[in-house]
């Protein structure tokens, strides 16, 4: 007896449209989990990445080479507002993602775009301060502990930028297919890297700005 013969003499009708489109959920739902646990695995090997940088910082704080050192450099005034614009732009992703998940098409532009903007407002503050202190002759060949907080903080800042591409790509392929499953699971791996780029911010905000001016 095959498997369908089986479901057959328990009263079951292959044909019957309700039942199909419930098995067809329910594999849909699978393949989500599936995805997400697979960017998960992705987001855990990045920060590995980025535990490497730290520990690194960590270990050349001190080794400043006669240089200034955090507490002489770091600006907390504008930290604090790109920490505020980055933290603000995980709330608004938020609320992008509950609209997606609703098909409310207008609420999930509104916060995608607001997202953006947060997000470019926090690159904009990260290269003036790079540039601020390259140009006070703190670069990040200056000593062995700029290059450290120049390649920590650089590297967020390169992945908030391939982030707001992604956010971009997005909106685009949510205006040209709608919100298909497919795009769904995109939008949730997108999701997660953006979340987990504000996990990474708190740490470098604790460990390297506000340990370095306590210094």
């Amino acid at each position: 007896m095959t498997g369908i013969d089986a479901l057959a003499g328990r009263g079951w009708d292959p044909s019957h449209p309700p039942l199909v489109a419930e098995h067809a959920a329910g594999a849909l739902a699978t393949k989500r989990i599936i995805v997400g646990y697979g960017f998960w695995i992705f987001l855990l090997s990045d920060i590995v990445m980025f535990s490497a940088f730290f520990a690194a910082y960590a270990v050349l704080r001190d080794a400043t080479a006669g240089g200034p050192r955090g507490a002489d450099l770091f600006d907390t005034g504008n930290v604090a507002i790109e920490t505020a614009c980055l933290l603000l732009s995980s709330f608004t992703c938020g609320i992008a993602m509950v609209a997606a998940q609703g098909r409310r098409a207008l609420w999930f532009y509104a916060a995608m775009t607001v997202t953006f903007l947060f997000g470019i407002g926090f690159i904009d503050l990260e290269v003036r301060e790079f540039v601020s202190l390259t140009a006070q002759g703190a670069g990040p060949t200056r000593s062995a502990f700029l290059s450290a907080f120049f390649t920590l903080v650089g590297c967020h800042g390169m992945h908030v930028t391939a982030g707001l591409l992604w956010l971009l790509t997005m909106m685009a392929q949510v205006f040209a297919k709608g919100f298909r499953p497919d795009i769904l699971r995109r939008l949730l791996c997108f999701s997660l890297f953006w979340h987990a780029l504000d996990i990474i911010w708190v740490a470098i905000f604790s460990v390297v700005y506000l340990m370095g001016v306590a210094a």
